[in-house]
């Protein structure tokens, strides 16, 4: 009888030490992205903040932008953590200089997801694929020269997405012997600004441009604008993103050299990384530590179809 009893209790003990624990909620979240003045992180931020509050409404979001200043989000990260967040989404400034910031938030409990940027020792990413987004870019690029002439790549902040779209844009141009890839290694720092300093002085530096490939859309609006004003048309601009600055560039004539842009969709990509991180906080690891979705190209033949960003 009193096996029956001791074998009784151990069985019941072992059905609560299998049993599943309540879900965790998600009450604080902290959110670093690269700036906060381009529309492509506002979406970013816009779509992780609706995905949280639908896992719980009451949730507290902090989302800021770290300005491509690698001491500013390692110190954004250490106020997430002391805050007591729950979950952190990054997008990184340097995907391997990021690693022990990741570590310190994961020694406190805290689920990372990288978005739109791959960083080291995330539990998971969710980005665009970069590397295709920049082949279709580039492809576009080289039919709209008919396959030869001068091309310009204005690159931007080495992180692995730009770096992604750069290696994608320059295995096609290698595909195209009559192409000559002028320029490839000068940073035009995400921004309008520094697409347009970059291209004056690759204008100045170089006669005749037929193609320019960006990394973002913000780059090549600066570009257009700089061979605006340097009285140079004829060339070929294709950029990454879809963002509604390039939706408004593909309708306008006065911008005809602007062609095509590879696009991204923000704020479905925080949604997922969201998701993601919810489920790593409760426990279930992603069966993929890294989501890729892929860009379509919209072009000035297909804008009027393209759902853009500011659809959600």
């Amino acid at each position: 009888m009193l096996k029956r009893v001791l074998l009784g209790a151990t069985v019941i003990a072992m059905a609560f030490a299998v049993a599943p624990a309540s879900a965790k909620e998600l009450k604080k979240i902290g959110i670093s992205l690269g700036s906060m003045g381009n529309p492509f992180f506002v979406a970013l931020a816009k779509g992780a903040t609706d995905e949280a509050k639908k896992t719980n409404p009451n949730v507290e979001v902090q989302a800021v932008g770290y300005d491509y200043d690698m001491g500013k989000q390692f110190t954004q990260i250490d106020n997430f953590i002391a805050a007591g967040v729950d979950l952190i989404l990054l997008n990184p400034g340097d995907p391997k200089a990021i690693g022990p910031a990741i570590k310190k938030a994961q020694a406190a409990g805290i689920p990372v997801v990288a978005v739109d940027t791959a960083a080291e020792g995330a539990d998971a990413t969710v980005e665009t694929n970069n590397t295709q987004a920049g082949q279709i870019a580039c492809d576009y690029l080289v039919q709209k020269i008919g396959g030869k002439g001068n091309v310009v790549i204005i690159n931007g902040p080495q992180v692995s997405s730009v770096i992604e779209r750069v290696k994608g844009c320059k295995d096609v141009l290698a595909k195209s012997p009559d192409v000559k890839l002028l320029s490839f290694d000068q940073d035009g720092k995400g921004s309008r600004d520094g697409g347009l300093n970059v291209m004056q002085g690759l204008l100045t530096r170089f006669d005749k441009i037929d193609g320019v490939f960006a990394i973002n859309d913000p780059q090549v609006i600066g570009a257009d604008l700089a061979a605006l004003q340097q009285h140079r048309d004829g060339i070929v601009m294709t950029s990454v993103d879809g963002a509604p600055d390039i939706e408004a560039a593909l309708k306008d004539p006065k911008s005809a050299m602007v062609q095509a842009s590879s696009s991204q969709d923000p704020y479905t990509m925080a949604r997922k990384a969201v998701a993601t991180g919810v489920a790593i906080l409760n426990g279930q690891k992603p069966a993929q530590p890294i989501e890729l979705m892929d860009s379509k190209l919209v072009t000035r033949d297909n804008v009027k179809d393209y759902v853009g960003w500011a659809s959600h």
